[in-house]
């Protein structure tokens, strides 16, 4: 065996690993769905150094940073546009969006608006925190507390997507 092919076997067998955990992943808000409190259970985020929650109805895949088409003329917190699998989507960096300054991390992915919320769009986000349970937690002041006396921001992607502001991309 050459060093090319213990490269491929390398990268195949972190793909397999990749596509195992969104599959698990997508399970687990597949049956957050589904269950009788569906509501209840959201996906944390964070974006910006803040900790969102985005409603699992709301929210779509969970994919890596995929290559970026710059669209010109645009806001700096439109990125450009992203293939994921097989559709255009328009990326947008929420911290930027929000006034706040965020740079990509090793970690950054994103998450694309629900197929029901029929907008073709994805938020950056730079960790996906995973699946939290909203009635857990306490209020605070226009957000939630979790136990560990983490706060978590309330966002709907459906609001976001008929914001006057966030549908003006052009400069």
């Amino acid at each position: 065996m050459d060093v090319s092919d213990a490269a491929g076997q390398k990268g195949a067998a972190r793909r397999a690993r990749l596509r195992q955990y969104q599959e698990q992943l997508l399970e687990r808000m597949q049956a957050a769905r589904t269950s009788s409190g569906a509501r209840a259970h959201q996906l944390g985020v964070e974006i910006g150094g803040v900790r969102y929650l985005l409603d699992l109805v709301e929210a779509g895949e969970i994919v890596p940073l995929p290559p970026l088409a710059a669209v010109p003329l645009t806001q700096p917190w439109y990125l450009g546009l992203a293939n994921v699998r097989g559709n255009l989507l328009g990326v947008v960096d929420l911290a930027r969006y929000l006034d706040a300054e965020a740079a990509p991390t090793p970690g950054t992915r994103l998450v694309t608006f629900g197929p029901a919320l029929g907008f073709p769009c994805a938020l950056l986000v730079a960790k996906v925190v995973g699946l939290r349970h909203a009635a857990d937690m306490q209020p605070a002041d226009g957000r939630l507390r979790d136990a560990d006396g983490q706060e978590w921001t309330p966002l709907s992607l459906a609001a976001l997507a008929r914001a006057d502001r966030f549908l003006q991309v052009a400069r």
